[in-house]
């Protein structure tokens, strides 16, 4: 970055504050580099306790189909309505999103809007904006393209984060592995760092704060790009229909989880140090996909995800996390999806992708602070079912119809995961979006791992006698008898798939397996008690869970040693 021209910057920025106007430079003038984007903010009419605004805002990087420009005010401005924008406002920070008929921004395009707006006190124009978490106004902002980037510094967010990068190597994890039997073979595979609780922000019971694994990543990182993997779970009143990972935040406690929760995680992730950083999180797993299959009248209805959808706070609290955490330029957030054995039928889908669209739209956030989605995190479900597909049909019946898929419209993670992009795309998110498979626990290899098709003697014994995933059923979800490691971590492995990635550390328990006294908010829940005889949401089948197992997220020695016995591909 210059710091002539920042500091000419940050000086017309002084006269801008006295006159009402934040100018914009002009990109070629005085031979100076072009700014990524350009904001021209002018009040244009002020009285005593409200004002107008009008902003034209240019763009100088590449072309966009979608845009969202963010400010943040010193004093106590309210916007109150506007123009030729969707505007939104949370506490201080604004959010100017386009309408459908501005969307598109060419290199060099503008685009204009207004609003209006009431204050008390100054009405001081704001010192900072971003544009899809690009800083404007500013040479050598992330994602200048006409600037190279500081030693270490920031170079705004690319398309896949993972495609030339390292992933982090939680050393934490990593010696838990290595501890076991053979576990060095995969010690050193990345997998994702779990915030399940605000006392894990700075380090909980003897492990390492979200800092201490920053700072590891930096001393792993070298000269290299690294990307970070983070989990943002601790939604108010969280897996409301799963007791084994119930979180320490009563349903109603909204404030507390974005002001001892989100904020402290923000202002950490937005220190300069670990500007470097490639951080992807995925926000909150298992929260609205809830709110689409288990409230209302359906059978799977618990009166836990009623509450939450009543009260709006699992929408609330994730676009809070969205529009925050989006704001810092390194971070690339990507929502949890759920997985095609929970949202993957007809009914299902389309309302989970409108219910995604909303949460992204809520508390100032816009879909361009979602950077794509995960699906199958802590789960089960095969990454791809060779020996069958969701067209076949035997004996006269669709595969459809078989009591194993029920009727699902997909058969695999993967069809599933790039089927839920296009939908997605459908509802409003950007065309760009990528999609995250956790591929940690799906592989179902072993001597159980079926060679080819079943007989074809009726539509059940063909989906049965072939397909890798031997659970009872596809809600099964705790600890399951038979799993194994899954494709190892790799960026960029099919269309519109970013990566595949292990979220879920392989060897930490889903759930206990009968109830144990403890301070970390965990309840018993029965898929993880191996006698179950189950419920309406995996159709009353057994459990499949395996037995002795500890609390949600200890080590769990004999589930890794099968993890890795049952590996496909296999370990060598």
């Amino acid at each position: 970055m210059s710091r002539t021209r920042t500091a000419l910057l940050a000086a017309m920025a002084l006269v801008a504050g006295a006159t009402g106007t934040a100018f914009a430079v002009d990109p070629g003038s005085a031979g100076i580099a072009a700014v990524p984007c350009t904001v021209d903010y002018k009040i244009q009419n002020q009285w005593s306790t409200g004002f107008t605004a009008a902003v034209t805002l240019t763009n100088n990087s590449a072309a966009k189909s979608s845009w969202s420009l963010k400010w943040s005010y010193a004093g106590n401005q309210k916007v109150t309505s506007g123009w030729n924008a969707k505007l939104s406002q949370s506490g201080a920070a604004v959010t100017a999103a386009n309408e459908t008929y501005n969307a598109q921004l060419a290199t060099g395009g503008s685009v204009s809007f207004g609003f209006q707006g009431s204050y008390s006190g100054s009405n001081a124009v704001p010192a900072t904006f971003t544009l899809d978490g690009v800083t404007c106004n500013v040479d050598g902002g992330p994602g200048d393209p006409t600037d190279p980037p500081d030693p270490g510094g920031p170079t705004g967010r690319v398309n896949n984060p993972y495609e030339g990068a390292k992933v982090y190597v939680n050393p934490e994890w990593s010696a838990n592995a290595a501890a076991e039997p053979g576990g060095s073979r995969i010690a050193n595979e990345p997998t994702g760092v779990w915030l399940d609780r605000i006392a894990a922000i700075n380090g909980a019971g003897g492990k390492m704060g979200l800092r201490a694994h920053l700072d590891e990543a930096l001393r792993q990182k070298g000269s290299g790009e690294l990307v970070v993997q983070l989990v943002i779970y601790n939604l108010p009143g969280r897996d409301c229909a799963a007791l084994a990972s119930n979180g320490e935040l009563g349903p109603t406690e909204i404030d507390r989880y974005k002001t001892e929760y989100i904020d402290p995680i923000k202002a950490i992730l937005a220190d300069s140090k670990y500007s470097s950083l490639r951080i992807v999180t995925t926000v909150e797993i298992d929260s609205l996909p809830n709110l689409v299959t288990n409230t209302g009248s359906r059978p799977t209805a618990v009166p836990q995800c009623d509450v939450m959808k009543a009260n709006g706070n699992y929408v609330k609290g994730v676009g809070y996390a969205l529009n925050k955490l989006g704001d810092v330029p390194n971070v690339y957030n990507y929502v949890d999806a759920g997985h095609h054995g929970w949202i993957g039928w007809d009914d299902n889908f389309g309302a989970s992708a409108t219910l995604f669209k909303e949460a992204a739209s809520a508390e100032g956030a816009t879909v361009n602070d979602v950077h794509g989605f995960i699906t199958n995190t802590a789960n089960y479900s095969a990454l791809k079912e060779n020996n069958f597909t969701i067209n076949d049909n035997v004996a006269g019946k669709s595969v459809r119809e078989s009591k194993w898929i029920d009727w699902n419209r997909y058969v695999d993670e993967q069809s599933f995961a790039q089927g839920l992009r296009n939908q997605l795309v459908s509802a409003g998110f950007p065309s760009d979006i990528g999609m995250l498979i956790d591929t940690s626990r799906n592989g179902w290899g072993g001597t159980a791992r079926p060679t080819g098709p079943g007989a074809t003697t009726t539509v059940d014994t063909y989906v049965d006698g072939g397909r890798y995933d031997r659970r009872f059923n596809a809600g099964n979800w705790c600890n399951q008898s038979g799993a194994g490691l899954g494709e190892r971590p790799k960026a960029a492995p099919a269309a519109g798939i970013d990566a595949y990635v292990w979220m879920k550390p392989p060897g930490e328990s889903d759930g206990a397996s009968k109830q144990i006294p403890n301070d970390e908010g965990k309840g018993f829940d029965r898929m993880c008690d191996p006698t179950y005889t189950g419920n309406p949401r995996n159709n009353n089948n057994m459990s499949g869970a395996l037995p002795d197992a500890p609390l949600s997220g200890h080590w769990f020695s004999a589930q890794f040693r099968q993890l890795m016995q049952n590996a496909y591909p296999p370990l060598s």
